[in-house]
């Protein structure tokens, strides 16, 4: 069982007021992409595919905490696009494994790309030069906090 520790009201309103920037700025980012035109779901398997290189279905499902059969519909849309590859596992030839296209890749680069152009644009747009610079200098706490979560 998992216990709990109390935090201060202090960060437990700084934690709220962080999630919720956090999840206007990412609701926002997806909202606007126009490369490749995916789903969430579809986005963030083919990020892990990238990122951690070939999986089978279930460990995908396992990954991104969804039921088995919502993951081989998305698997089924992306395979039906080209994004994504099906091949028989080397270790047992029983199981598949999956693996992202180059055209996979591309759509993502082309994701990210227009990601950081966005986010750019509004930093340079709304931010002075030290405003920025304290935002970049932010960046290593939030990573260190994802992690721990």
């Amino acid at each position: 069982m998992r216990t709990t520790k109390t935090i201060s009201p202090e960060t437990a309103r700084a934690a709220g007021d962080l999630r919720l920037s956090v999840g206007r700025i990412a609701r926002r980012l997806r909202q606007s992409h126009t490369s490749g035109d995916l789903s969430m779901s579809e986005s963030s398997v083919l990020s892990r595919l990238d990122r951690e290189g070939l999986a089978t279905p279930g460990k995908l499902a396992d990954c991104e905490r969804v039921r088995p059969q919502a993951m081989g519909v998305t698997l089924a849309a992306l395979e039906q696009r080209g994004l994504v590859r099906r091949s028989p596992d080397a270790e047992d030839g029983r199981r598949v494994v999956m693996t992202v296209t180059e055209e996979g890749l591309a759509v993502l680069r082309d994701r990210r790309l227009e990601s950081v152009q966005k986010l750019g644009r509004a930093m340079e747009d709304e931010f002075t030069a030290a405003e920025r610079r304290k935002l970049a200098a932010v960046l290593p706490l939030l990573d260190r906090l994802a992690e721990r979560l």
